[in-house]
């Protein structure tokens, strides 16, 4: 069943169109990835989906009582809800079915005539709290939170508090607990970490309704979806399956298209040399001919696919001015603190002439800040480090702080390169797609991407031997991405990259740097050799998790038997013990009643005070006798089971 169908669908914004004629549909289920460069309309189309917009023509229909779920829908912006508490306004009617069912339990309580209707009543709404998830509702939120990267001393904070990139995750969590049949996600990974991009990954293989998300991330998209849709030239294609596949797809389709673009061409090629030939014989019979010749390159003609053109890539070459030494840059035990935090102690590493090393971790854990170390921005609180001779550095900051605010694109460029003239700076820009009037924008109006292309281009013609990337994929389109893979790929230097892009990481890495607060941990290779080095060292733990418990469970049980034993003893022993007290008290108790021992007042106050010593004694005796039961019983039953 068809969740949402498109049919012809045109969209334009004051006469520029954004896609024309666009058809498709995505089925109860379906986890579509819609993928394009930026600008292609891709956000537009998420609009048009909840309503915001309407289509300039043709028809879009969504299947009655769709539940959709967009992230701006969840916006927790001016709530000063706690974290947990904002999370789960999303299950409202559970909350307010809880507290009927208290209020029922009260009156319940309280007795009444009413009292059996209400006992009916309760049971009706508490098998309805119970089918909706009201039992789980609270550690599912808690569960959606930590999972996206909060730690549990995070989840008590106002919401007012919440820098960007957590409520980003925090509106991502009420998204998905919000339980749409449709979920619309637009750059969902863009403030997670690895772990927390993995636990969504996860997330949605197992979620049940359909999904279309937009994103740059490719290692993510193989993984969530199970179908393709591609925003190109106001165009849009699909094909099953994820990103990878859909890629393979399309260099097929494109190359058939060209093909037969080609033959068509040659086709009407060689009918129109016919019919020339035919016009020179200007016989009758040959002007039938030509007319049947017509007939067939106007259909070839009426049928004829342009090639889909690619749009102008961003071109990319990193070219050193000076090679450097085998040995780049030399880490030994540096620490950083933040007051009393300990940020990471003892990271020590080697870097060498054409390493690609990367750096990962959970978000906070120090990455950018080593970085910044490395760059002298920061200075480290111990330990030391060196670069080794002719290492020209080149920094890309995450932050894209090292543009010049108030400058236009131009002045940006040719104010740090005052040897090159106008017309090399400009093309150097179009490399960049900053094309005619582009080159005067104003710095601070560029979008991030913009941005993010503005700072490769610095770092290009800045001639650095040694990169030092601090997330350079955030603001760039999947055709900006493999351009900058293709560039590092084939760059004659040294890389230290900081990356949550696995793809990117997987196709460039040649050793990985995991960053602990403890230290750095090495690994040799791509970011699957990383993952598959992860699983083996789990693997490892696991196997002596489950082999350890068997000597632990043997041990444990001779102590639990051995105890059993002591503490039969020590009730047996007891239980004598007591009948021989209570033998001698009985026996005091029956001298008392003679006449020699009640007429002597000094016997009477001897036997009584043996009596009273022996009482005691008795007493503290059971209720050792009581505790050792009491253990026995414990310890029998853990036997047991």
């Amino acid at each position: 069943m068809a969740l949402v169908s498109a049919q012809n669908l045109t969209m334009d914004f004051a006469g520029k169109v954004v896609f024309r004629d666009i058809s498709f549909d995505v089925n109860a289920g379906e986890h579509v990835g819609l993928i394009g460069a930026n600008g292609t309309g891709k956000t537009t189309l998420f609009k048009l989906i909840t309503g915001e917009y309407e289509p300039s023509d043709g028809g879009l229909f969504i299947s009655k009582n769709v539940r959709i779920g967009y992230l701006e829908q969840y916006a927790c912006a001016g709530s000063v809800r706690s974290v947990i508490d904002e999370a789960l306004t999303v299950f409202s009617d559970l909350i307010e079915l809880e507290f009927e069912l208290e209020k029922i339990a009260r009156e319940i309580d309280a007795g009444g005539e009413n009292r059996q209707a209400l006992i009916e009543l309760q049971q009706e709404m508490h098998e309805k709290f119970q089918s909706e998830g009201g039992l789980t509702y609270k550690s599912r939120a808690r569960s959606a939170l930590l999972g996206l990267g909060f730690d549990d001393s995070e989840l008590s904070i106002p919401c007012d508090k919440l820098s960007g990139g957590q409520r980003s995750k925090l509106s991502m969590a009420k998204l998905l607990l919000s339980q749409s049949d449709l979920l619309l996600l637009d750059e969902p990974t863009n403030h997670l970490d690895i772990t927390a991009t993995e636990w969504l990954e996860n997330f949605l293989t197992g979620f049940r309704g359909s999904v279309i998300v937009i994103s740059h991330d490719r290692y993510f998209l193989d993984r969530v979806t199970d179908k393709t849709m591609e925003l190109s030239n106001m165009m849009l294609h699909s094909s099953k399956g994820g990103y990878s596949r859909y890629m393979q797809l399309r260099e097929e389709r494109l190359e058939n298209e060209r093909r037969r673009y080609e033959n068509d061409v040659e086709e009407i090629k060689r009918l129109e040399a016919m019919i020339a030939k035919q016009v020179e014989f200007g016989r009758e019979r040959n002007f039938i001919t030509i007319a049947s010749k017509q007939k067939v390159i106007d259909r070839i003609k009426a049928s004829l696919v342009v090639p889909e053109k690619n749009l102008a890539p961003v071109r990319i070459s990193f070219t050193p001015v000076a090679q450097t030494g085998n040995e780049v840059l030399n880490v030994y035990s540096l620490s950083k603190y933040f007051g009393s935090k300990t940020v990471f102690e003892n990271v020590s590493f080697q870097v060498r002439k054409g390493d690609r090393a990367f750096i990962l971790g959970p978000n906070g854990c120090g990455k950018t800040t080593l970085l910044r170390i490395l760059v002298r921005q920061y200075q480290a609180d111990g330990g030391s480090f060196s670069f080794g001779s002719n290492v020209k550095i080149g920094y890309f900051d995450q932050s894209l702080e090292n543009l010049n605010k108030g400058k236009t694109v131009l002045d940006e460029i040719w104010d740090e390169h005052r040897n090159l003239n106008e017309t090399a700076v400009r093309s150097y820009l179009a490399l960049f797609l900053f094309r005619g009037d582009d080159v005067f924008k104003n710095v601070d109006t560029l979008s991030g991407g913009e941005k993010a292309k503005l700072c490769l281009l610095k770092l290009m013609l800045s001639g650095a031997n040694a990169l030092l990337l601090d997330e350079p994929t955030n603001h760039l389109d999947i055709p900006s991405r493999e351009a900058l893979e293709e560039a590092i790929a084939s760059f004659d230097g040294t890389v230290i990259a900081v990356s949550h892009d696995r793809y990117f990481i997987n196709k460039l890495a040649t050793k990985i740097f995991r960053l602990t607060q403890q230290g750095i941990e090495k690994t040799d290779g791509t970011y699957d050799d990383y993952v598959a080095a992860l699983e083996h060292d789990r693997a490892q733990a696991e196997q002596v998790k489950k082999s350890a418990p068997k000597v632990n469970d043997y041990k444990l049980r001779k102590e639990r038997e051995s105890e059993i034993n002591r503490l039969r003893g020590k009730i047996s022993r007891g239980e004598a013990k007591i009948d021989e007290l209570d033998g001698e008290i009985s026996e005091l108790n029956a001298a008392l009643s003679t006449p020699a021992v009640s007429s002597d007042y000094e016997k009477i106050t001897e036997y009584t005070e043996k009596i009273s010593a022996l009482s005691a004694e008795q007493e503290e005796l059971m209720s050792d006798w009581e505790k050792w039961n009491a253990r026995l019983t414990e310890l029998t039953e853990e036997t047991d089971a």
